[in-house]
């Protein structure tokens, strides 16, 4: 059996592609998108007419509008191809904005309805600074399940918990490049792998504290370096993968066992945490891996929504 397989059997796996001409041949159970993955597709032949079908179906209207057109569409094709639910983003330049966060939700949830799609079948992705989490907390209140994403401090996933929250997107990888280049000459990368990645520690350590405490809300590792990482975390509720580091797992043939065990974590001395908002935004502070990821994470996907809309206005 290959390890894509394996995986299968402890995790939900899920893709992390806007290419939903991909996703066939690995059978994800969900799909994950942001701005990063929707402007690397638009910019392929293939996926080029569904940006200009947008913009010519809503020409004169304000470009937010067009863009959520244009990412419910490609989350439509996502799920016409995958049995579960595709997450779509709110714009990360309203990262900081509760109301307007809520509002974009909102109105992405009804354009998908709109198309017939069942609100269980999307997740709204939203970056997990403390308004994004109130806005999720809002829109969880009204049935609208929410991912937060950009999550790489263990304050922000109790955060999301107490707001009950569906799932959570604990980004690995990123966790990973930060402390390796934090190091510099004195990262030994052997002795960092696996279990010892600091990313896959951080996934651990939540995963471990939901699982102890009850805290309903899934736990889905993303942004992944290397298949090492994925593998160390068989047995998280979900984890969302790159069609690269897919079609590793599916030509590895190595054994893979369960690395988390959510009956083992009930039985850990964990103590219950909690936090509002000024306790979080120390931990936050306190936390410089997650602070400088965090505002890292959220230009990127704002410099990358700009992008989307500068091909926009030229098409």
């Amino acid at each position: 059996m290959n390890q894509l397989d394996a995986l299968k059997k402890f995790t939900t796996v899920v893709a992390d592609t806007g290419d939903f001409k991909q996703l066939a041949q690995f059978q994800p159970q969900d799909a994950t998108t942001n701005p990063s993955l929707i402007l690397k597709a638009v910019q392929k032949p293939e996926y080029a007419p569904l940006l200009a079908e947008a913009v010519a179906a809503h020409r004169g209207q304000p470009l937010d509008v067009v863009m959520d057109h244009l990412l419910v569409r490609f989350g439509g094709e996502i799920l016409a191809t995958i049995p579960g639910r595709v997450s779509t983003e709110v714009d990360a330049r309203l990262s900081f904005d509760t109301a307007a966060t809520v509002a974009r939700a909102r109105r992405i949830m009804a354009l998908y309805e709109a198309k017939g799609i069942a609100r269980e079948r999307v997740l709204i992705k939203i970056a997990s600074t403390w308004e994004g989490i109130q806005a999720a907390a809002e829109l969880e209140r009204e049935g609208i399940r929410c991912n937060l994403t950009l999550l790489f401090a263990f304050c922000q996933a109790v955060a999301c918990g107490q707001a009950k929250v569906q799932l959570i997107s604990p980004f690995v990888g990123r966790i990973y490049d930060w402390y390796k280049k934090t190091a510099g000459a004195a990262w030994d990368e052997a002795a960092k792998a696996g279990a010892n990645d600091p990313g896959v520690q951080s996934v651990r350590a939540i995963f471990n504290h939901y699982k102890k405490h009850g805290i309903a809300t899934e736990v889905m590792g993303a942004s992944f370096r290397n298949i090492g990482q994925i593998t160390a975390l068989a047995g998280c509720d979900l984890l969302t993968i790159s069609p690269e580091l897919l079609a590793q797992l599916a030509a590895t043939e190595a054994p893979l066992s369960l690395a988390l065990d959510a009956a083992a974590a009930q039985a850990m001395d964990l103590p219950a945490v909690a936090y509002d908002e000024a306790s979080f935004r120390l931990a936050l502070n306190e936390d410089a891996m997650a602070t400088e990821k965090l505002a890292e994470g959220i230009r990127a996907f704002c410099a990358d929504a700009v992008k989307l809309e500068d091909l926009m206005k030229k098409a």
